[in-house]
């Protein structure tokens, strides 16, 4: 059991930045930041014995974190709000001019869809199409299109802006 223990430790600690990352889109008054890491971290370690190696592990806690964060807000649905970015960003290594681009860039992004905000953060992760499929369960034909979409709905979103 304390094998277990160790392993799971060691990848939430490889992986906390990531976790935080998808927990930080899905941030509302009902569902903070810690909250939404605690729940997924459980998730995770509820699902850690079972996990059968078929797929990577970064798939894998993608599709928990999203999945969790998903089924979160769904109960907490009441009152939908913009989030706004806090310290969790690396601001000593961005300037003034980038940090207000990526305030911008989340505002947007969190106007999104559930579903677009998980297949946004996955691309902006650098994760491949495949990836993006697999952690969503949609076609890699079906991830591009979305994709495409999205790209096309931050643009006009920015326009407006």
């Amino acid at each position: 059991m304390e094998n277990v223990e160790q392993e799971f430790l060691s990848v939430i600690r490889e992986y906390e930045r990531v976790i935080y990352k998808v927990c930080y889109l899905y941030t509302t008054p009902n569902a903070t930041l810690n909250d939404l890491y605690q729940e997924v971290v459980l998730n995770i370690w509820k699902a850690f014995p079972k996990f059968r190696r078929e797929c990577k592990i970064s798939t894998w806690i993608y599709r928990i974190a999203l999945n969790t964060c998903i089924s979160f807000i769904r109960k907490e649905k009441n009152i939908p709000e913009i989030v706004t970015l806090t310290q969790e960003a690396d601001r000593s290594e961005e300037d003034d001019e980038t940090q207000a681009m990526l305030q911008q860039l989340y505002r947007m992004i969190n106007r999104l869809g559930q579903l677009e905000k998980s297949i946004i953060l996955l691309y902006l992760e650098e994760k491949s199409y495949e990836d993006i499929s697999e952690i969503t369960g949609l076609t890699v034909t079906n991830v591009a299109t979305k994709l495409n979409r999205i790209k096309d709905k931050l643009k006009k979103m920015n326009k407006e802006d």
